[in-house]
């Protein structure tokens, strides 16, 4: 097992906002966590990758708790995260914001390999890789803030509420390069209002409501959940 979420607690003050979550990730799984707003979701995500840290509880990443490491070392053990509202550097150049995504690397000649493979899943950013972030589109800077996390040449991508803003047909477009990521044998794990969405890429999916996880399983049994379908898919 990749990564062992265990019965974490996370509070901002006095307020909890995770409640005793636990969750597991296999190496190359695709794991969605949906859910309404302020349920725990990009909490959760922010306290594996080290932004906060869990008041009681254990995370386990490839055999080494980490729920007390800095963010920037758990970047180096291989966990990089795509935040929402994507936050590039608006005032550098797509090329200048995917090299910062390399910032704990040394590998030269693998930096430039990875380029050009990132490349390959974007075209659209070598046609602008110089061009200030700040002209691109909503849908095009998501795109340069998945990409600069790849260059740290993750194991495991957490990426919150990618689809946010964007166009239904940039959304497929990046729905599309998440499959091709996760085929290369990145895992994944997607916090997404657009829950058929989420549902639909993912193998398995956790819901949480109010800090808590009150169903999980596999994406497609899920899709088929009476309450989920009432709740998150609108039917």
């Amino acid at each position: 097992m990749l990564l062992q979420v265990r019965d974490i607690h996370v509070h901002y003050g006095q307020v909890a906002a995770v409640k005793g979550i636990s969750l597991e990730v296999d190496e190359a799984d695709f794991v969605t966590l949906i859910g309404s707003n302020g349920a725990g979701k990009s909490t959760t995500l922010r306290t594996i990758s080290g932004l906060e840290h869990p008041s009681a509880g254990s995370i386990v990443y490839d055999g080494e708790t980490i729920e007390q490491l800095s963010a920037d070392r758990i970047v180096r053990l291989g966990i990089a995260q795509v935040p929402e509202g994507r936050r590039v550097f608006k005032d550098l150049t797509v090329l200048e914001n995917l090299r910062l995504g390399a910032f704990t690397r040394r590998d030269q000649p693998g930096i430039e390999d990875d380029l050009e493979k990132l490349f390959a899943h974007f075209p659209r950013l070598r046609e602008r890789k110089d061009q200030m972030a700040r002209t691109m589109s909503g849908g095009e800077q998501q795109m340069v803030a998945i990409g600069r996390a790849l260059m740290s040449r993750p194991r495991m991508l957490l990426l919150d509420e990618p689809s946010l803003g964007l166009a239904p047909v940039i959304v497929q477009e990046i729905a599309r390069i998440l499959i091709e990521i996760n085929r290369d044998g990145v895992a994944i794990v997607l916090v997404e209002q657009n829950a058929e969405l989420a549902l639909e890429l993912a193998r398995h999916g956790y819901v949480l409501e109010t800090g808590n996880i009150t169903l999980e399983g596999e994406a497609s049994t899920l899709m088929d959940n009476e309450h989920v379908r009432r709740a998150y898919l609108g039917i």
